[in-house]
């Protein structure tokens, strides 16, 4: 039945949106397929998604694939003033009244001016938000002159969805990097050790004599350490270099 499929389809889609933590993951992407479930699940005219950049600005709208011209307009400018604009800084929902309304027009007047041109009888906004994270809102524009109860619980629905995967991409990104980070402090600190035993060994002194060795040839010669551990293990300095007139330096 069309009733079965269409849930089918949501379903499937809320998963999709959720299965982000691959090495490819492009979040305007992610936003672009959440701007075309709206138009395709609620029948909107129009759908934009405007996430957060890392500084708390409004970052570029996202339209669904295949708006026309004027529908990108009125989302562009619903970004500066309109109900987008207003979920992103309240961090809520904002049901606005039909756009025929003196409220909507009072609120919003050149938006409100523009979206009736355009055919759009209400707007509504719903943010992109997991517990007390923002990550921007999502604008749907309908002919219709109010949110219909079940097409408003979708796009919540979807929003949730998009939300917990954009969030898990940026969690497993920035624990990818503090891996890799740790990684090359452990490797480094190997590395300073290795060179450390090397010339204590070669030249019959006490570790910390050849470490204290290492770290004023760096500073002397404003190198990290670990690139002076580096040469020492690969032989690239020679005793000579390091302590020039130092015993086994004739």
């Amino acid at each position: 039945m069309p009733h079965e499929s269409r849930e089918l389809r949501l379903a499937a889609t809320l998963v999709e949106f959720t299965d982000t933590l691959t090495g490819d993951f492009d979040p305007a992407l992610h936003s672009r397929r959440l701007a075309d479930a709206c138009v395709e699940f609620v029948g909107a005219r129009g759908a934009g998604v405007t996430l957060l950049e890392p500084d708390g600005r409004p970052g570029p709208v996202v339209h669904g694939a295949g708006q026309p011209p004027p529908v990108r307009e009125l989302l562009e400018r619903e970004r500066e003033s309109g109900p987008v604009r207003d979920s992103l800084v309240s961090g809520t929902e904002v049901l606005a009244a039909p756009l025929a309304s003196r409220e909507a027009a009072a609120r919003w007047p050149e938006f409100t001016t523009a979206a009736r041109r355009s055919g759009i009888g209400a707007v509504y906004a719903v943010p992109l938000r997991r517990h007390a994270t923002l990550a921007g809102a999502v604008s749907v524009h309908t002919a219709r002159p109010a949110a219909a109860g079940e097409d408003l619980a979708i796009v919540r629905s979807l929003s949730a969805a998009t939300t917990v995967g954009l969030l898990n991409q940026r969690a497993h990104a920035r624990h990818r990097t503090l891996s890799g980070q740790l990684r090359e402090a452990l490797a480094s600190r190997v590395r300073i050790e290795q060179a450390k035993g090397m010339l204590a060994e070669r030249w019959r002194v006490s570790p910390d004599d050849a470490f204290e060795t290492l770290r004023g040839y760096a500073r002397g010669h404003r190198l990290p350490l670990d690139q002076v551990a580096r040469a020492v293990v690969h032989r690239a300095l020679t005793d000579a270099q390091l302590r020039p007139g130092g015993p086994g330096t004739g």
